[in-house]
C-alpha cells in the first residue's frame, strides 16, 4: 500500500484488450456521487419526432461533458415506459426465484450464442478477484424482433454471418408465459432509445447525427439480467477499504464494458460502484425514473481517449435480493472503426489501430470470463 499525500493508496487491476492494467485508488471512505460526477440529463429531445436539431445539440453537449468527465450518467424522459420496466423486473424475479433445476433447462451450455442463464459462480468478470456472487440471464441481438428490420432473410451476407437467431431462452422458460413478451418488450425500447443516444453521440462528437446510423443496423444489442443475492457488508478492520483485492468478495468484479456504451435498469436497493477519475469508488445510487447510461472501451479507443470509458463493480449489501439490467450497445459485428478525425487535435496522433467489433469483443470477453463448465466455442457476452 503506497500514500498519496496522507491519503493511502492501493492498485486495482482489472482485464483490458491488451492485458491487464493497474488504478489507483484512493482507501477513502466509499461516498455518494455528487451532482457534478454523474449527472441527471433530460433526453426527451432525443425522443420527439417535434424536436429540433438545436435541442438535440443541447442534450449532445450534456453528454459529451459526462462523457469527458466520469463517463457515467443518468438520463431521464428516456421514453421507456415505466410499466414495461415493471413488467422485465417481474419477469425477472419471476425466473430466477425458481428452483436451479427448472433454470437450467435455459443453461447457456444449450445455446449455439450464449443465450440463457448462467447459475452461480460460474461468472469471475475481474480474474483478480473472487468469482462473482451472481446469477445472470442474457439475450443477444435477433434480428426477428428488430422493428426495423422487415425481412430477415434480406440482410446482407457480411452481417447475417455474425447472426444467430435462435428460439432456445423462449423454448426454456415456456413455463414462465410472461417472461418472453416482458423480456422482448423491454429490449425493444432499448434498442430505440440505444439508436436514438448513438446519434447523440455522433452530435455530441460533431458529426453528423447519422454518422453511425449504417454501423448500428443490426448492433451488438445484449440484454442482461443479473440476480444478485446479498452479501455481507464489510466493517471493521474488514472494511472493502482495508482488504487486497483479492481477499474482497464482489456482486460483480470491478470492470470496464466492451463496446460504445451501457444502458442500465437498477432496482431500489443500490450496489453500482463507480471509479471516479480522482481515484475514489463512489455510490451511483439509484435515482428513480432514471437510467444509467456508461461509456464503454471501443467508444473511448475511436474518440482518441476523449470519452471515459471508467472501472465499475457492485456490492450488493443492501440484505436484500437485487437485480439489474444492463443493455449493452455495440456496432454491427461486421463493422470497424478508427480513431475519428474529429477526435484529433492538432500536433496528436491516433493512439489505436481499427479494429473490427467482433474482434474486439472476442478479445475483451477472453480476458475476462470465468466460464468452466460451458463451451469454448461461444462468444460470451458482457453481463455487468
Amino acid at each position: 500500500m503506497a500514500t498519496t499525500g496522507e491519503i493511502p493508496t492501493t492498485q486495482l487491476l482489472i482485464s483490458s484488450g491488451n492485458g491487464p492494467v493497474a488504478r489507483t485508488v484512493l482507501q477513502t471512505p466509499l461516498r455518494d456521487a455528487e451532482p457534478s460526477e454523474i449527472p441527471v440529463i433530460d433526453v426527451s429531445s432525443l425522443c420527439k419526432a417535434s424536436s429540433t436539431l438545436a435541442d438535440r445539440q443541447a442534450v449532445a453537449r450534456q453528454i459529451r461533458d459526462a462523457a469527458t468527465n466520469t463517463g457515467f450518467f443518468y438520463i431521464a424522459q428516456h421514453g421507456i415506459p415505466a410499466p414495461t420496466t415493471a413488467a422485465a423486473h417481474a419477469a425477472v424475479l419471476d425466473f430466477f426465484r425458481q428452483p436451479v433445476e427448472t433454470k437450467m433447462r435455459a443453461s447457456i451450455d444449450q445455446s449455439a450464442r450464449f443465450n440463457g442463464y448462467k447459475p452461480a459462480a460460474t461468472q469471475r468478470i475481474n480474474p483478480f478477484e473472487s468469482v462473482d456472487v451472481r446469477e445472470s440471464f442474457s439475450w443477444v441481438y435477433d434480428p426477428r424482433y428488430d422493428p426495423t428490420v422487415e425481412d430477415p432473410s434480406k440482410i446482407p451476407p457480411e452481417a447475417a454471418a455474425h447472426l444467430c437467431p435462435e428460439d432456445f431462452p423462449w423454448e426454456a422458460t415456456a413455463n414462465l408465459p410472461q417472461f418472453k413478451a416482458a423480456v422482448v418488450e423491454y429490449w425493444r425500447a432499448c434498442l430505440g432509445l440505444a439508436r436514438a443516444l448513438v446519434r447523440a453521440f455522433a452530435l455530441a462528437l460533431d458529426l453528423d447525427e447519422h454518422f453511425f446510423d449504417e454501423k448500428v443496423t443490426y448492433p451488438d444489442a445484449v440484454l442482461a439480467m443479473n440476480y444478485y443475492p446479498p452479501i455481507p457488508k464489510p466493517t471493521g478492520d474488514d472494511a472493502a477499504t482495508g482488504r487486497s483485492q483479492s481477499e474482497q468478495e464482489v456482486s460483480i468484479g470491478s470492470h470496464t464494458d466492451f463496446q460504445l456504451f451501457t444502458i442500465l435498469w437498477q432496482d431500489d436497493n443500490g450496489g453500482l460502484q463507480v471509479l471516479n477519475r480522482q481515484g475514489q469508488w463512489i455510490n451511483a445510487k439509484p435515482i428513480e425514473g432514471t437510467l444509467v447510461v456508461n461509456i464503454a472501451d471501443y467508444l473511448q479507443r475511436i474518440t482518441n481517449d476523449r470519452y471515459i470509458s471508467t472501472v465499475h463493480r457492485a456490492q450488493n449489501w443492501s440484505g436484500r435480493e437485487r437485480v439489474s439490467m444492463p443493455f449493452f450497445v455495440g456496432f454491427n459485428w461486421n463493422e470497424s472503426c478508427g480513431v475519428l478525425d474529429s477526435c484529433v487535435a492538432e500536433g496528436e496522433e491516433k493512439r489505436y489501430e481499427e479494429i473490427s467489433c467482433s474482434e474486439w469483443v472476442t478479445r475483451r470477453a477472453k480476458a475476462m470470463y470465468k466460464t468452466e463448465g460451458f463451451s469454448n466455442e461461444k462468444t460470451p457476452v458482457p453481463s455487468s
